[in-house]
């Protein structure tokens, strides 16, 4: 298997960048498959070139004048119904050819992911099906699965039940990632059903997840990737584990932490065209530019002292932001904000109690903060390029993707220490390495005080906060380095297939 002229990885998710975007998944599958083609071709952990295709849903909202495709396969996918017809499209990006796969179950839903959870798990299981039912199609035959979440976890567990009786898969290995662990893909149980996947029974799994999707992909993929070490670690535990935690720990041997990767030609200071000031660690002076253009444009007193912090994220109580809110209370009904005055911008949408809330806070102290309850890059990046500090009081993180960016335009985090967080983040003890700040309890009081130790280092060593921010500009988020690892895990994988 290993001496195969190029090794050959079916890339399968939800939702991929720039077709479509909903979450931090829609920017991983967009940039590790294109990582992925341009490392392995020169990277010394294998003789050979990846081919790797990345194949999504035809999402009805994904734009096709602006994304011309040509359709490259038709055949049908067998339920206990009936049998559904399927279109497959093709499509090249940066080098990177993608199938779009249209079929009646994902054509009835308009957006990626639905409120309606069984329309959604009927969507997605037939997706997985008509993705393997691709591979045959064009007669291209994967040496690597690579799934992503619930949404894909039943190409795994159907690669597992048919493969040792299909030649054309029995070589092929699965890999699942696993970018958020609670997403179980719940209400797929009918779906599975209908397209002839059955429950597992008398197995590792809680008798209650045999019947779920992503239980069953992590039942039988041959290896398990969390987005972090951090996370990796984190869902064998109670805390984190949703229930799985057992069955997790007796699988450990199969499990690993890959942190994810950032797209540093999009998010790249010195190019940024959205900035008011270019800049990078060898001239961090230009970045104040930055911050006095932000505090005009959201109406702050223009004052280069005053400290800024920011929260760009989305409104869900996963964030913290009910922890920031009241952090940040704390704060200012406290006596040290006569010598410690900040200023304080979120930037985001979901939860409409949480959008409440940050506008009463803002509505309380109109001097100090600013609600932008919105979706704008334009103004997220004027905010990585401006603001000081971002909070990140995650309950908790798979990887996290906003302390990655705003480290690399020299804004620090103040993150609770927690999955991904813990593992980008390295924290003012060890005073010759930190580049940014880091809590363990998930408590307003545990934030407010980390902010102020974070606010006596910017108010009275100076040399020392400008040394963090260019040691955090320095730290290397490329998704080549992503790349190189899941390449090591595609080698394990294809000598063990090679062993059976």
């Amino acid at each position: 298997m290993a001496n195969h002229s190029s090794i050959k990885v079916l890339f399968i998710a939800s939702e991929a960048d720039p077709l479509i975007k909903v979450g931090g998944l829609g920017d991983i599958a967009g940039s590790l498959p294109r990582a992925l083609r341009t490392v392995g071709s020169s990277s010394n952990l294998l003789p050979t070139e990846l081919d790797v295709r990345l194949v999504i849903p035809f999402h009805p909202a994904i734009r096709r004048d602006m994304y011309p495709s040509k359709m490259v396969a038709e055949y049908t996918v067998h339920s206990i119904d009936n049998e559904i017809h399927v279109k497959a499209y093709a499509i090249e990006l940066d080098g990177l050819p993608v199938y779009m796969i249209e079929g009646a179950p994902i054509e009835q839903e308009s957006g990626v992911y639905s409120s309606n959870l069984e329309a959604d798990g009927f969507k997605y299981v037939f997706f997985s099906q008509a993705t393997l039912s691709l591979a045959r199609s064009l007669d291209w035959k994967p040496d690597i699965l690579h799934a992503n979440d619930w949404h894909t976890s039943p190409a795994v567990y159907s690669l597992a039940l048919n493969r040792p009786m299909d030649p054309f898969f029995r070589h092929t290995a699965s890999l699942l990632t696993v970018h958020n662990l609670p997403y179980l893909g719940s209400m797929t149980s009918t779906a599975l059903e209908a397209f002839e996947l059955p429950p597992a029974e008398n197995t590792s799994l809680p008798a209650w997840a045999g019947h779920m999707a992503l239980p069953l992909g992590l039942l039988t993929a041959d290896a398990i990737v969390a987005v972090s070490p951090g996370y990796a670690k984190e869902i064998m535990t109670q805390e984190f584990g949703s229930g799985l935690e057992t069955f997790l720990r007796a699988h450990s041997k199969k499990i690993t932490g890959i942190l994810n990767g950032l797209d540093t030609t999009k998010w790249n200071p010195v190019t940024d065209i959205a900035i008011t000031s270019n800049f990078s660690h060898d001239n961090l002076h230009a970045r104040s530019a930055n911050k006095t253009f932000l505090q005009k444009e959201l109406g702050f007193e223009s004052n280069p002292q005053i400290p800024m912090l920011a929260m760009v994220t989305r409104m869900d109580p996963q964030k913290g932001v009910d922890i920031a809110i009241e952090s940040l209370r704390i704060l200012f009904h406290s006596t040290t904000m006569n010598t410690h005055p900040l200023q304080a911008v979120f930037l985001g949408t979901g939860d409409p109690i949480l959008e409440q809330a940050v506008h009463r806070l803002e509505s309380a102290y109109p001097d100090f903060v600013r609600a932008q309850i919105t979706y704008n890059e334009k103004l997220s990046r004027s905010i990585y390029a401006g603001a000081d500090m971002l909070l990140m009081p995650s309950r908790y993180e798979p990887c996290g993707l906003s302390q990655m960016i705003a480290m690399n335009y020299g804004c620090l985090p103040i993150a609770r220490a927690t999955g991904g967080l813990s593992d980008t983040i390295q924290d003012p003890s060890n005073t010759d390495k930190c580049t940014g700040f880091l809590f363990k309890p998930a408590t307003p009081e545990s934030l407010a005080d980390t902010i102020l130790r974070a606010l006596m280092v910017y108010k009275k060593d100076p040399q020392i906060w400008q040394a963090m921010q260019i040691r955090a500009m320095q730290v290397d988020f490329s998704w080549n380095r992503s790349a190189l690892e899941y390449i090591k895990q595609y080698k394990i994988l294809l000598e063990r297939r090679t062993e059976h």
